[in-house]
């Protein structure tokens, strides 16, 4: 039986990302035990795969704000102890950072990850004990597929499966009608979609009795999902939301519609109808990438009108 550590820590997309790797080594090696290191912010995207077994929080992001701090260091004491408590027949670090490499590195077992010609940063590859060759112009996902592959001697043939079900948690406040989500928010104003695109989306969805729900995150995107709620008819703006309950709220819709945003990405994996609006980056290599029915819309500096993603949700929900 394999013991398999995966080092895959940020951000939510790229986690999500990573989730085919799991289902593709379970389908290779059912036995197997696969860990899997994460930033704590974004543990419960792992704990939605049930071939996952321990997830190991890490803190980087928030122990590089506050290094000299003694609290920290007991942090990071105790994240090394017990990251090193547990040997792996083999580690794999899919992500390709000089942190992740790093964490990497402390693990116990053969180390694997990319070459210096394929990691994001060349220089993580000095960590590993057996690099691998995979081309850098392609999808986040086939290239994890195919690191992972690599490392254990198997082809990742089959559809992409990220394997995840959404837990099955109360939501009192959920419309009692269909209803589709509106994944506003993103970590850079950029990204944003105009508001006045999503109150005309929203307008055509509740002429045909369909509501909207808004998540948001931060104190400005509430401030955003209350405005819109203000102008669309039957939307809802939930309260703050668990990832877990994101999922489940996701699993209930009809559809999802987002800016270039992690959330975005949870929808595909869940196999929702989805449609992603990307108006300062390109999906080419990390838009949705699924079996199921997901739209890339847009590109930098060229976003899709309201009409645009109208006809294309038409073509993939039942609206």
């Amino acid at each position: 039986m394999p013991k398999i550590l995966l080092v895959k820590t940020s951000s939510m997309g790229d986690v999500i990302h990573n989730l085919p790797v799991v289902s593709d080594i379970r389908t290779h090696f059912p036995e197997a035990e696969i860990d899997w290191v994460v930033e704590e912010s974004f543990a419960g995207i792992p704990a939605l795969h049930p071939g996952v077994g321990e997830i190991i929080p890490v803190a980087v992001r928030r122990w590089r704000k506050n290094l000299f701090s003694r609290t920290v260091h007991a942090e990071i004491s105790t994240f090394v102890t017990h990251l090193r408590s547990k040997v792996y027949d083999v580690v794999l670090d899919t992500q390709g950072l000089i942190k992740s490499a790093i964490i990497t590195r402390l693990a116990q077992g053969a180390r694997c990850g990319f070459d210096r010609q394929s990691a994001r940063e060349p220089l993580a590859a000095l960590f590993y004990d057996k690099t691998l060759r995979v081309e850098k112009n392609q999808h986040a996902v086939v290239r994890n597929r195919l690191l992972a592959g690599s490392a254990f001697g198997y082809s990742p043939d089959e559809p992409v499966n990220y394997g995840i079900a959404a837990p099955s948690l109360a939501l009192p406040w959920l419309p009692t009608t269909p209803f589709v989500v509106l994944l506003h928010a993103t970590s850079r104003d950029d990204k944003l979609w105009p508001e006045a695109d999503w109150i005309a989306l929203g307008a055509y969805l509740a002429g045909k009795g369909i509501a909207c729900v808004l998540p948001w995150g931060s104190a400005a995107e509430q401030q955003r999902s209350q405005r819109l709620a203000g102008e669309i008819p039957l939307s809802v703006a939930p309260p703050a939301l668990t990832l877990g309950q994101a999922a489940t709220l996701l699993s209930h819709s009809i559809a999802a519609v987002g800016v270039d945003t992690g959330l975005v990405h949870l929808a595909a994996a869940l196999n929702v109808p989805t449609i992603a609006i990307y108006c300062a980056s390109d999906p080419g290599l990390t838009g949705l990438y699924t079996s199921g029915q997901a739209i890339n819309l847009g590109r930098s500096g060229m976003p899709p009108d309201a009409a645009s993603v109208i006809d294309a949700l038409n073509g993939i929900a039942a609206l």
